[in-house]
């Protein structure tokens, strides 16, 4: 069955990621404890309940303020959250760019939060005014679905909405947890080092 549908995951994939550099900017607006509470891939607790869209940036900002004891402006929540976005290389969204004029078509499937995605689906985004869902067809992000990756029935709605057969796709993602679900399910998958160049790679799996 041919590949018509490419699914990526963001960060560790399309961004790079720095979790030291969130972790550092958390604790400088005073979560001493970051390194315990915030994960690469999957959040829990508080930060995973905004990922999952459970709770509101505004409930966030005011749990926060009861973990660090103080209160928080959602610009400080912004600013300690995006740490995590440690930059874009060019080399992505030129293949992006390419994959869509070869007829792919692009879905962004991602586990995020809207303080996140305030740089992400900015003009900020690729230094050229545009936002991510610029080189995309379609974007899922977790808080707005409530779902969250590995969750089979995240996969499984992306693939009803879009009206796509699972051999139809190839998931990218950094996380082994996420490709191994989206396998299960018959999906093609790869999975790339976090921040290693995967664009030659894709070439060669689309080319079989």
């Amino acid at each position: 069955m041919r590949i018509s549908t490419i699914i990526f995951d963001m960060g560790g994939v399309v961004v790079d990621l720095s979790p030291e550099t969130a972790i550092k900017r958390f604790q400088e607006i005073g979560l001493h404890d970051a390194q315990k509470r915030l994960d690469k891939y999957h959040q829990t607790g508080i930060f995973g309940d905004l990922e999952e869209g459970k709770i509101t940036p505004e409930t966030f900002r005011v749990e926060l303020g009861k973990l660090t004891g103080k209160e928080h402006t959602y610009e400080e929540c912004c600013y300690a959250w995006q740490g995590y976005a440690a930059g874009v290389p060019k080399r992505n969204l030129d293949t992006l760019v390419l994959l869509r004029q070869q007829g792919y078509r692009l879905i962004l499937l991602s586990n995020t939060n809207p303080f996140m995605m305030e740089l992400i689906m900015s003009d900020r985004f690729d230094g050229n005014g545009h936002p991510i869902s610029h080189y995309f067809d379609s974007v899922y992000l977790s808080y707005q679905h409530h779902m969250m990756k590995p969750d089979e029935m995240f996969f499984k709605k992306v693939l009803s909405h879009e009206q796509l057969m699972a051999g139809e796709t190839l998931f990218i993602d950094d996380g082994p947890e996420n490709v191994a679900a989206a396998s299960q399910i018959g999906m093609n998958t790869f999975c790339p080092v976090d921040g290693a160049d995967w664009t030659k790679e894709i070439m060669k799996i689309l080319s079989k």
